[in-house]
């Protein structure tokens, strides 16, 4: 026995969500959308179960976070999808996917057939087995990547009040769960291997202000050294870390974030992989026409920086969904994917963006002894990448446009001085017609050269020209 679908999303977490909403507002039909997923519940917003979830004070519970919620959108409730016709094939494995064939085989023996499918498969949380580390698979040792996982963190924390977790990593799973962890009066201690957190984004200068404030929290941070081993005792139970420096922890529970890894084995041989994920062009299609892949698991084209790239965050799930199926329901009317790399992070009173890049030279600025500063990258000239802690909407705006236009960068002194004000002016300018301008600090700003091919002769051309010139002195003086 089978079921045929026209649409198969293959996932459950943000993305699918996401995609399913916009494919009911491009008009699909009753019993045209499946969606298949390991979990038993219909997708949510998954940065809810670091957050809020964890919290012992008005925990956030389903159905409040489901997708999609977190961009302001309709909240998916099991209702909305049995009102809106899409099939949810949920606490299923999948066995198997043919794309030349375009079947799906199910755990349960199952065959699915579509015509176009969307891969949301996203990625898993890596494992310590998977480096030699024995009683990974205690019952008070724990990962954060689905509902399930976060139910596990809460419980045991509700067994063990004020007891000893010990957090392995120190990115954004370890740093958003120990702040959880320790407002939940848990004693905690944080163990990873570089020499300070958040190291794939944070510069020492950056991750200093954080280390702080999260020790005037009570968190306690053991760098440069890595797990060895547990004890555990006669129950299986982790009693303690033991760390390669040779020192041990006390511990009643452990929470593990050292990375995750793309959900591709499925593909593996049939479409084209890059990075680590499922390579995909400017509309999210991979090397195979009827297979689109999104969210975690898809390597796609930044235009901004000229190459692919593998975006682990819920933003770039939420958007690379909704112009997937854009691409799909209106491949004509849909251009190539122009997204600007977003991360983001909420802890205790702190919230920080970041865009861009994080690469070559950076200026801080701000008061780093307050509650607001930031940071700019600086590569080649040009301004790549902007942070920003403790900054309003507008001015998180204001940065984020600032690094969609990539200024030229001068004066690197002057640019500190200017500190968040150098985004709030470049965000503000309109684009004036002359390729280049030169503000008064010395910092230039790169404009658009725009090309005017005259196929009507040299005098309309010319003409063109100096309307265009006219023009643009007239407009910078409304």
């Amino acid at each position: 026995m089978g079921r045929a679908f026209v649409y198969v999303i293959l996932g459950g977490g943000v993305a699918a969500g996401y995609a399913a909403l916009e494919f009911t507002k491009r008009g699909i039909s009753r019993g045209e959308l499946c969606i298949i997923s390991e979990e038993q519940v219909p997708p949510y917003e998954r940065p809810a179960l670091s957050k809020g979830f964890l919290l012992p004070e008005a925990p956030a519970r389903l159905p409040s976070f489901h997708t999609c919620v977190g961009a302001n959108e309709e909240r998916l409730t099991p209702k909305w999808y049995k009102e809106h016709g899409i099939e949810l094939v949920l606490g299923t494995r999948v066995k198997s996917v043919d794309v030349r064939r375009k079947t799906i085989l199910t755990g349960s023996g199952e065959t699915i057939t579509y015509k176009i499918l969307l891969i949301a498969t996203g990625a898993r949380a890596l494992k310590l087995e998977e480096f030699g580390v024995k009683g990974s698979d205690s019952e008070n040792v724990c990962y954060l990547r689905d509902l399930a996982d976060a139910n596990r963190i809460v419980n045991l924390v509700q067994s063990c009040p004020g007891g000893n977790a010990v957090v392995i990593g120190g990115g954004y799973i370890g740093m958003e769960c120990a702040a959880s962890l320790v407002i939940n009066r848990m004693s905690v201690t944080m163990v990873f291997p570089e020499e300070h957190c958040m190291a794939r984004l944070f510069t020492p200068k950056i991750a200093n202000y954080y280390e702080d404030f999260y020790k005037s929290k009570g968190v306690k941070f053991i760098k440069g050294t890595i797990l060895s081993s547990f004890d555990i005792d006669p129950n299986g139970k982790v009693t303690a870390v033991n760390l390669r420096d040779g020192s041990s922890l006390p511990a009643d529970m452990v929470v593990v974030g050292i990375g995750i890894r793309p959900n591709t084995s499925l593909f593996e041989g049939q479409v084209t992989l890059e990075k680590g994920g499922i390579k995909v062009n400017g509309k999210m299609q991979s090397s195979n026409s009827s297979v689109y892949a999104v969210g975690d698991v898809a390597a796609f084209p930044v235009k901004l920086f000229g190459d692919s790239r593998r975006l682990e965050h819920v933003d770039s799930a939420r958007k690379t969904a909704r112009h997937a199926v854009a691409a799909i329901m209106e491949p004509n009317k849909t251009g190539e994917f122009d997204y600007l790399p977003f991360f983001y992070s909420r802890v205790f009173t702190l919230s920080w963006q970041f865009y861009g890049e994080n690469l070559g030279d950076v200026v801080h600025y701000g008061d780093f002894s307050g509650s607001t500063f930031g940071a700019y990258w600086i590569s080649k000239g040009h301004l790549v990448g902007s942070f920003l802690e403790g900054g309003t909407k507008e001015e998180y705006e204001a940065i984020a446009q600032a690094t969609r236009l990539k200024p030229a960068i001068e004066d690197v002194v002057e640019l500190e001085r200017q500190g968040l004000g150098f985004a709030l002016a470049v965000s503000e300018k309109p684009p004036p017609s002359p390729p280049r301008e030169v503000t008064g600090s010395g910092i230039i700003v790169e404009r658009p050269i725009y090309a005017f091919h005259a196929t009507a002769g040299v005098l309309l051309a010319a003409s063109i020209a100096a309307f265009a010139y006219w023009y643009g002195r007239k407009r910078r003086r409304w």
